[in-house]
């Protein structure tokens, strides 16, 4: 059979487009924030991860502009060669200290990041233990160093009596990496990160922190979950992007300088790939000042996310719990969570659809997100939506 017939064969995106309801790949054709042009109309945004409305601030737009004119739109080279600008070690030093670590690295993408630190660090005969519902990015990283035949072995989701099962079957002398979303990116949920450290401390394994949903949503001024647990002292490293809070886009690791220093001297993700570009460092960097100067954006998104949290399970829907920028509703059937979808979109609500296997079965959702800037006319819209559209397809 040929490697393509599984391309062929692929039919499921076509049947949902043929039924009306395909929710993927439709191009924003402007954006203002809470609203945004789709198909030539205007439609509140509720599935965006813009987490503190920056995309639009004018100092961070401006401050793309002119790194562009400073620095052209590239820096046609890696980190490790010529590839390094000025910008790229400012944005580093500032994210060291406001994140209280030692050292900060950039990489090009978030998605990148995991797999310049997991298989960098996790070598031949140690081990790494991973939520099992890590982001893809992790599962990934894990995936590449598995093939130096690193041991990887997974946990029940944010289940410390798992994780301490787990960790017990390994050898106390082998090198261990315990990994972990800081907020997980489906159901919003924070990590159990005060007993996670517990025992990362009595198995004598560190700590990664994938804090891609954290910063800028949870701990003292947006700085994550270590800092929402007031430990950050107690863990070892944490990773991050800046495609959400920061409005950007690349990824960071931040940790010891030691540490930092051995993956920019050994990471193929960083090594042999372009660095970020001056735009989008210059961009971060702004974000980066903005949400310092104006720590009261993170507990705006935290109350304009309650505030739905709250509505939608008062009127009766199935709302995980939570207290980050990310509200899950679950629906609990594919096709019925494709149908709501199209209805709230025709009725001016953009929202994200998780499917089966994306979620397990039962589990499919309205995967809905927020940011400071949503006004309460933009609040109170969603809700009504919702609320109506539950009750037309009778989930309500």
């Amino acid at each position: 059979m040929s490697l393509l017939q599984k391309c062929y064969d692929f039919t499921r995106a076509d049947e949902i487009k043929e039924a009306g309801f395909y929710p993927y790949f439709r191009p924003i054709e402007e954006s203002e924030g809470p609203v945004v042009q789709i198909e030539g109309r205007k439609v509140v945004m509720a599935g965006s991860n813009n987490y503190l409305g920056l995309t639009n601030h004018p100092k961070v737009k401006e401050a793309a502009i002119k790194a562009i004119e400073k620095y052209g739109t590239g820096c046609s080279g890696s980190r490790y060669l010529t590839g390094t600008i000025d910008l790229h070690v400012e944005l580093e030093d500032k994210l060291a200290k406001f994140l209280n670590k030692e050292a900060v690295l950039l990489f090009s993408t978030g998605y990148q990041t995991a797999q310049g630190i997991i298989p960098t660090l996790v070598q031949r005969g140690e081990y790494i233990i991973s939520d099992k519902d890590n982001h893809a990015c992790i599962v990934a990283g894990n995936f590449m160093a598995r093939g130096a035949t690193v041991n990887v072995v997974r946990y029940r989701h944010n289940e410390m009596n798992d994780l301490e099962r787990v960790i017990k079957k390994i050898p106390q002398e082998a090198g261990k990496l315990i990994v972990s979303d800081g907020v997980f990116s489906t159901g919003g949920e924070i990590v159990d990160l005060q007993n996670l450290n517990k025992i990362a401390k009595e198995y004598n394994a560190i700590i990664l922190i994938d804090d891609a949903h954290s910063v800028g949503v949870i701990g003292k001024g947006g700085r994550g979950t270590a800092s929402e647990f007031d430990i950050e002292d107690d863990i070892d490293l944490i990773m991050g992007t800046f495609s959400k809070t920061f409005a950007s886009l690349g990824g960071f690791v931040a940790g010891k300088a030691k540490v930092i220093d051995f993956i920019k001297h050994h990471a193929p993700a960083l090594i042999f790939s372009a660095s970020p570009t001056p735009s989008s460092v210059a961009a971060t960097i702004a974000a980066l000042e903005i949400l310092i100067e104006e720590p009261e954006r993170v507990q705006q998104l935290v109350d304009n996310a309650n505030k739905i949290r709250v509505g939608l399970k008062e009127a009766g829907f199935n709302v995980l719990d939570g207290r980050t920028g990310i509200v899950p509703v679950i629906v609990g059937d594919d096709m019925l969570a494709f149908k709501m979808w199209r209805i709230l979109y025709d009725s001016g609500l953009f929202v994200n659809v998780f499917i089966s296997p994306g979620v397990p079965p039962g589990r499919q959702m309205m995967r809905t997100s927020y940011m400071s800037t949503h006004k309460e006319e933009h609040l109170d819209f969603i809700i009504d939506t919702f609320i109506k559209t539950g009750k037309e397809i009778g989930l309500i």
